[in-house]
């Protein structure tokens, strides 16, 4: 397995690693056992970051990674992610208040039965609690020993130097795909400067990069993505439209569509660490796949033609 550090830390993960959240929440289907084989799996075959979060399932993911490492800590670097707050009609706030972070760290090391947690992020930034107050509380949590690194997730540029000022940011997760590639603007580049790891959420477009989504009656009723503007009405014909030009050169590159959309963004910098979601062992091991193709300076220039920043029809919610 090829690895990667992110940023200045010496927090070094597997080149890829796996979201779990569609294990517990927002795409169809749940099958427990499928879900702890493809975490095995993915551990056999050298993968060590694995990323969730306390609201995926309402905690229910959490204590699946809970299950699944049980035995097989040693190694992983595991990743969840608090800020989401969910009352009891359904509705979500945010809240970055210092004792939230430090009530939310404990049901997160209790539901997955660890005594640490590799690297934390809030999940999304507290409009009505300074950063410098979150990230304070985080840095406290790194003192107690029950977290090692701090991460930031859909954060400004200003927010993240903020939030760096005050105790190191290690990564940044964020969507990035090349269906998605506003990041380039300032996040990525203030990445770099201050030396934080890039972590993509989604790099394969929440699954339509991998070709397999022909039709908006392909997803199941209960599937979030139906109602995601990007696969509705004209939008979606024109999405898949740029899916099947990726589909071609893939075929010229003699590797699936996922697989070229990944390599894409392991090509855009060593700082970038995707994390691929799946719930199944077929489509982690083509995910991981990626990682043997090769793209040339005169394929990036393809790719940039066909994908262009701001090609995608429709926002992201």
């Amino acid at each position: 397995m090829k690895t990667r550090t992110l940023g200045n830390s010496k927090l070094e993960v597997s080149a890829l690693g796996l979201g779990c959240m569609g294990m517990s929440d927002f795409y169809a289907g749940r099958d427990e056992a499928e879900s702890i084989r493809t975490i095995h799996r993915a551990l056999e075959l050298g993968v060590t970051l694995l990323d969730t979060a306390d609201v995926y399932g309402l905690g229910e993911n959490e204590e699946l990674l809970g299950r699944a490492l049980k035995g097989r800590r040693d190694g992983v670097v595991l990743a969840t992610k608090f800020g989401a707050v969910v009352g009891e009609d359904g509705s979500i706030s945010v809240s970055g208040r210092p004792e939230y972070v430090k009530a939310a760290c404990e049901a997160s090391l209790k539901r997955l039965g660890v005594d640490h947690i590799d690297l934390y992020y809030q999940h999304r930034v507290d409009q009505d609690t300074p950063i410098e107050e979150t990230v304070g509380a985080m840095a406290e949590l790194v003192k107690e020993g029950k977290i090692r690194y701090i991460g930031l997730s859909e954060a400004s540029s200003d927010l993240i130097r903020r939030g760096h000022a005050v105790y190191p940011i290690t990564a940044l997760q964020t969507e990035y795909s090349l269906w998605d590639r506003d990041v380039e603007d300032s996040i990525l580049p203030t990445c770099r400067e201050l030396g934080i790891g890039f972590v993509p959420y989604s790099p394969l477009g929440r699954g339509f990069l991998t070709g397999q989504i022909q039709r908006y009656e392909d997803l199941e009723p209960d599937d979030f993505r139906r109602t995601s503007p990007r696969f509705q009405g004209d939008n979606f014909q024109k999405n898949l439209d740029l899916v099947v030009k990726i589909k071609e050169l893939a075929v010229e590159k003699n590797c699936k569509p996922s697989q070229l959309a990944l390599a894409w963004l392991l090509a855009q910098s060593d700082n970038i660490v995707p994390i691929p979601g799946t719930k199944r062992t077929v489509y982690l091991e083509e995910n991981l796949g990626a990682l043997d193709v090769e793209l040339t300076n005169a394929d990036l220039a393809q790719i940039d033609a066909i994908a262009p920043q701001g090609i995608v029809f429709g926002s992201r919610y």
